[in-house]
């Protein structure tokens, strides 16, 4: 199972992998942890920010076989479930003790309200002691959206609370990120699929989704963020 999402998150800081349990085999870390009261153990391999589980079973004559269901999504009951939940667990430690991590989010809404003089609103707050939801919304809070606007009432910066999963990522933890006009004749050279991807809940052919955590450039989140107001706003 895919994992690499905490590598869109967080900085590595490889010299900390051995401390934790991983061994370098050329270009890849390879660790390997016992999984508590059964037979099964995870296999973690991290190559070229990317980060795979796989899940075995020590077999009594040493013949270890993989565990194909921790990879089927749809696959559910008590035990896959416990062996996903221990996953998960060795996984968020593994981040917590050899990761870098922390976000963009209050810098860049610094740079928005100073940059653009301007203040977000958010158009859907729910009523009070309301369970009513936005139709092109439906994860969330109404508060996990932040629209911040051109002086001719467009918006130009969608800020958002996400999830990773909203993102491509098989993984529910939650994330700051903010949705950008760009040029549509660049789009696909600008994506990279690491900080910038392609817009989520909004037309991919003109708007792209960029991470608000400290893999992005915060420079290059800044001209992006620029060229939005440009696009939406006409230039100065």
């Amino acid at each position: 199972m895919d994992y690499s999402y905490i590598f869109r998150s967080a900085v590595p800081d490889y010299p900390k992998f051995e401390k934790f349990g991983f061994e370098k085999h050329g270009d890849s870390y390879i660790c390997k942890k016992l999984l508590s009261e059964t037979d099964f153990y995870v296999l973690l391999t991290v190559h070229d920010e990317k980060l795979i589980a796989e899940v075995y079973e020590t077999g009594a004559d040493f013949s270890d076989s993989k565990y194909a269901l921790f990879d089927v999504k749809n696959a559910n009951g008590s035990f896959v479930s416990q062996i996903r939940s221990q996953v998960q667990n060795i996984v968020e430690d593994f981040q917590n003790s050899c990761f870098v991590k922390s976000d963009l989010h209050e810098k860049y809404v610094q740079f928005l309200e100073t940059e653009f003089n301007c203040k977000p609103d958010f158009p859907w707050t729910a009523p009070e002691n309301s369970a009513e939801s936005h139709s092109s919304f439906k994860t969330g809070r109404y508060d996990d959206y932040a629209v911040y606007r051109c002086p001719n009432n467009k918006w130009f910066a969608l800020v958002m609370n996400i999830t990773y999963k909203n993102l491509g990522f098989e993984n529910d933890e939650k994330v700051f990120a903010v949705n950008l006009k760009a040029d549509k004749e660049r789009i696909n050279e600008i994506i990279d699929k690491k900080s910038i991807f392609p817009a989520y809940h909004m037309s991919k052919k003109h708007w792209i989704t960029v991470l608000l955590t400290n893999v992005t450039d915060f420079e290059k989140l800044c001209a992006l963020t620029k060229q939005s107001f440009e696009l939406v706003n006409g230039k100065k």
